[in-house]
């Protein structure tokens, strides 16, 4: 494989998607045009485009509470899984006791759960932040117990032999350790963040709360208005390609000078 100028590699991480993404809208216009086929079923991207700006009133403010809702629910996730986290790796009996738990959060289907939790929470918003939270938190919790406890063997004989302190070992080893580890579960968590907000909409959209996205979509589809329903799902979109690529950006500063994972393609 050739070798790639720490120079040029960002340009093509940019340029090569877009290349892929513009290829694809194109065979998708001509597809639509050649073929005539209806907007009430599949509407073009230039038709999507001129929704998106046409209905950008109504759009965009329901892509502010979407916004609100994932980043208020992955901070939450953040909080809470990581104080978790630092629990479980003080015991390996309390991570045995109470790991299962955060399995079963992550097994349970949201959808089945949301409406108890939008009955139970008596605030829309954060009812659907619960919603999202619980989505979003065993990535946080997994990633981060099990970075914590991924310490060097060599590393930690060094930390007995100096008699180092608990706290020491937190600090200079288990989250050094635990970082790479972490990053992952946050680009995880970011998108799952999003995906709750979205779903926990839909719940709530379906009990008659105007909310997001999610409403909107439901609302286009019961007006049979698809062109403003995929609309809604190309910002959906752009919203979760936007939050993976920050938080890749945020992964490659704080990795970027010593972890493997992190370098330049070589």
């Amino acid at each position: 494989m050739s070798s790639v100028s720490p120079r040029r590699e960002p340009i093509l991480r940019l340029a090569l998607p877009l290349l892929a993404a513009a290829c694809l809208l194109g065979v998708w216009q001509a597809w639509v045009t050649y073929f005539e086929v209806p907007a009430y079923l599949v509407p073009s991207p230039w038709l999507i485009a001129q929704t998106l700006v046409a209905d950008w009133a109504l759009l965009g403010p329901a892509l502010l509470v979407t916004l609100k809702i994932t980043v208020l629910a992955f901070g939450a996730s953040i909080l809470i899984g990581t104080l978790i986290a630092f629990v479980f790796v003080q015991s390996r009996w309390i991570e045995a006791a109470f790991f299962p738990y955060a399995v079963l959060l992550q097994v349970t289907p949201i959808v089945a759960i949301a409406p108890l939790i939008i009955i139970w929470v008596k605030d829309p918003t954060w009812s659907m932040v619960v919603c999202a939270t619980l989505v979003a938190l065993f990535p946080i919790i997994a990633n981060t117990t099990t970075g914590l406890r991924s310490i060097n063997p060599g590393l930690a004989d060094y930390f007995r032999l100096q008699g180092a302190s608990r706290w020491q070992w937190l600090v200079r080893l288990r989250i050094p350790s635990a970082l790479p580890f972490f990053m992952a579960g946050l680009r995880i968590s970011g998108g799952l963040s999003l995906i709750g907000a979205v779903v926990a909409e839909f719940v709530a959209g379906t009990g008659g709360t105007g909310t997001g996205l999610a409403y909107q979509i439901l609302q286009s589809g019961y007006q049979l208005n698809i062109p403003r329903m995929f609309a809604a799902l190309v910002l959906i979109t752009l919203t979760g390609i936007g939050l993976f690529a920050a938080l890749a950006a945020l992964t490659r500063g704080v990795l970027g000078g010593w972890h493997e994972s992190a370098r330049p393609l070589h």
